[in-house]
């Protein structure tokens, strides 16, 4: 942004957070943000479906080891649950700030279920950039917050007539 002199103006008012992979381009879908969108969505499927090639060497690896059905159905609940649960904390985030403390607490059920976060991450992309509606709507708040404390007052209050 500049002036008439060609000087440098510093922008007023909040700044958009920006969003991995995204930057702030979000903001008014400009520089490549569909390319962006595409490349994130194809980027995570081809992560899934090499998440789960590996899943499936393990399975192999544990048929080879001849563990059990016990074992087996156990490691595959386990990462379909995990999956599931990643899925869902990921989508949630999406639209909500996920705490901290419970963010910390999760990391090892959402490091398991990597796969759910990822698909999580591919369906999201197919609409928006994975967290842009809760960034966009802070953004607004941010904004409006701005307006309302930059708004000029016309007047003299203390030439106020007060009425009886």
């Amino acid at each position: 942004m500049s002036d008439d002199n060609g000087t440098r103006k510093t922008p007023t008012g909040p700044r958009p957070e920006p969003l991995r992979f995204f930057g702030t381009t979000w903001v008014d879908h400009s520089r490549g943000y569909t390319a962006r969108r595409f490349g994130v969505a194809v980027g995570s499927l081809v992560a899934a479906a090499a998440a789960c090639l590996v899943l499936r060497f393990a399975y192999e690896g544990l048929a080879i080891a001849d563990t059990g059905s016990f074992v087996t159905v156990l490691v595959i609940a386990m990462f379909a649950i995990c999956s599931a649960l990643a899925f869902r904390h990921t989508w949630d985030s999406f639209g909500t700030r996920p705490d901290p403390e419970r963010q910390a607490n999760l990391r090892g059920l959402l490091a398991i279920g990597f796969v759910g976060s990822l698909l999580a991450y591919f369906f999201r992309s197919l609409t928006e950039a994975p967290g842009e509606k809760l960034h966009r709507a802070d953004y607004e708040e941010a904004l409006d917050q701005h307006r309302r404390r930059t708004v000029k007052r016309s007047g003299n209050p203390t030439k106020k007539k007060r009425r009886s």
